[in-house]
This record gives C-alpha cells, sequence and structure tokens, in this order.
C-alpha cells in the first residue's frame, strides 16, 4: 500500500477506470493518453515494454486496447507503490507485469529481440551545468534526464526490439531533430510523425513519433492534431481517445 497521501482519480475520459496519485509528485497529463493511442495495435503485438511508466496510465490504456504481455519498469520506489497501488485497485495486477528497477539494469538480463512494441513517455528536459532542477527528487527525475536520457531509451530498444517492431514516443517538438538523429544512429528508422498543438494557430509542442528497428526508409507525417478548442474544451478528436476496448480496437492517432 502506499504511505504518501495521495488522491485516486479518474483516468481522464475512462469509464471505471483510476489512477492512483501524489500531489507531491508529477502528474499524469494528456501526453500519456496521447502516446497509446498513437500506437499501431495489431494481432503481431504480443509483448510491450513500457520504458518509465510512472503510475501506469500508457500501460492501462494498452491493456485496455489490446491482448499483449505488458511489461512496466519504474525506477523510482515512491512512484512504483502509486502504480501498483492503481493496478489493484482496477483489478491489472496480473494483467500487466509491474517491475520496480533502473531500465538499464533490466534491459542486461533481457534477451535481445523480445519485444514487438516499446512505448515510452520520457523525462523531456536535458540537464545542463545552470539546469532549475525542482527541489522535489521525484519529480526532477520524472522531468529532467538525471536517472534516464533519451539516448538511453533508444539504445535499450534498438537491444530488445526484434527487427521491424516499433518505439513510439510522445516528446517535445524542439528536441525531434535530436530523436531523428538518435534513431537513425541506432537502426531504429523514424516512420511515423505526427505533430500536436495546444490549440488552432499556435506553434507545436509536443511530437508523437514512431521508428521501427531495421525497416526500410519512408517517413509519413501526419495531419496535425490539435488538443484544446478555444474554449479550453478538449477536441472531438482528442474526445475519440477515450475509448475502452472494444469501441475502438484498431484505431490510432
Amino acid at each position: 500500500m502506499v504511505n504518501v497521501k495521495t488522491v485516486i482519480n479518474d483516468l481522464v475520459g475512462f469509464k471505471n477506470i483510476k489512477i492512483v496519485q501524489c500531489r507531491d509528485y508529477f502528474n499524469f497529463s494528456l501526453d500519456s493518453v496521447l502516446l497509446p493511442n498513437f500506437c499501431v495495435l495489431n494481432k503481431n503485438v504480443k509483448k510491450i515494454l513500457d520504458i518509465g511508466c510512472g503510475n501506469c496510465p500508457v500501460s492501462i490504456i494498452l491493456s485496455l486496447k489490446c491482448d499483449a504481455e505488458i511489461t512496466a519498469v519504474e525506477l523510482q520506489k515512491e512512484i512504483y507503490d502509486l502504480a501498483e497501488e492503481t493496478l489493484r485497485i482496477n483489478r491489472l495486477e496480473k494483467r500487466i507485469n509491474l517491475i520496480n528497477e533502473d531500465i538499464k539494469d533490466y534491459s542486461k538480463k533481457i534477451d535481445t529481440d523480445s519485444y514487438d512494441l516499446i512505448v515510452s513517455n520520457p523525462p523531456y528536459f536535458k540537464i545542463y551545468e545552470k539546469t532549475l532542477k525542482n527541489e522535489n527528487i521525484v519529480k526532477s527525475i520524472a522531468r529532467h534526464e538525471i536517472t534516464l536520457t533519451l539516448e538511453d531509451i533508444i539504445i535499450i530498444s534498438k537491444k530488445l526490439l526484434k527487427n521491424n517492431a516499433s518505439l513510439v514516443l510522445v516528446h517535445r517538438t524542439d528536441r525531434l531533430a535530436e530523436i531523428i538523429n538518435l534513431m537513425k544512429k541506432n537502426n531504429i528508422e523514424p516512420k511515423r510523425i505526427r505533430f500536436v498543438y495546444p490549440k488552432e494557430n499556435t506553434h507545436s509542442n509536443m511530437v508523437l513519433i514512431e521508428g521501427k528497428k531495421n525497416a526500410k526508409e519512408g517517413l509519413k507525417v501526419l495531419p496535425p492534431l490539435i488538443t484544446h478548442n478555444n474554449d479550453g474544451s478538449y477536441t472531438e478528436e482528442v474526445k475519440k481517445c477515450f475509448h475502452e476496448r472494444g469501441t475502438n480496437d484498431t484505431k490510432k492517432l
């Protein structure tokens, strides 16, 4: 059980799914809903790895959309405890294999070519000498590349993905060039990109990207995804993300 002061919220838009959060930690956001909806889920996706799963929103949504075996890895014990409680109250303990370990250590114990899909909503910010980090170390690790970098994730994915299997990331648009460079350096070919915009007539602040291991060149840039109307409400397309299995089994962003 979780020993810190927590709240239990609805997992945005998903009927009867709860998520345990702590106001002192970095809570999940819309990014964690967009990411699993961007994934291509078909009969060939049998094993999924969620790197830096947090309190497990991405893995939970994926579990509602497919029958794949899902492994979710979270380094921070405080966040792992929230994820564990979240899985318990949703009765998903047997559906998602939750692991409290550094993904860099976990990956060394796993055979190469093990996963059909790897997903990650990683720390977004690099660490520089003058970087102003949050005094709360749990938040800092979630937001900044203190223990896990973008390059770490891509190198690990190169090892653990099967040939032509996918790495799917949500990240900041201003790091897209770096993402593409690192993917290509590690034989993960960028195949699909979708830019996310907070509202119409704004700059993109997020990007969804899929790369495939040892795949042929050929990149598709999908239509823009606008998340909010001018009044702050979700757009109709984002609302369509809020479905459980049976209503959009094959739908993706």
